[in-house]
């Protein structure tokens, strides 16, 4: 499922305009996306908590050379599916 058919099933479900439907969830992404942006975890409740996490510097190699470089620390976006979500998606 992709974010337009996303929209379409948030429209059915709710009786909402498909237009407004597409908002909402464009809305949604883009407000969890600015929260882990600024360093703040979204923690949604039987869902899951996205959230930013460090990465560590360290080596690794160039595919194609094989030559040994140096990966500088960073950020990486983390997904932590909550239990009632984990448990749901093995029934």
């Amino acid at each position: 499922m992709n974010k337009t058919e996303l929209a379409k099933v948030v429209a059915v479900k709710t009786g909402i305009q498909k237009g407004d439907a597409e908002q909402l969830v464009e809305a949604v992404f883009e407000i969890i996306g600015d929260t882990n942006a600024s360093g703040d975890p979204v923690n949604i409740a039987g869902f899951g908590k996205f959230e930013k996490r460090e990465t560590k510097a360290r080596k690794g190699r160039n595919p194609q050379t094989g030559e040994e470089i140096e990966i500088l620390a960073g950020h990486k976006p983390s997904f932590k599916p909550a239990k009632a979500y984990r448990e749901k998606l093995t029934q």
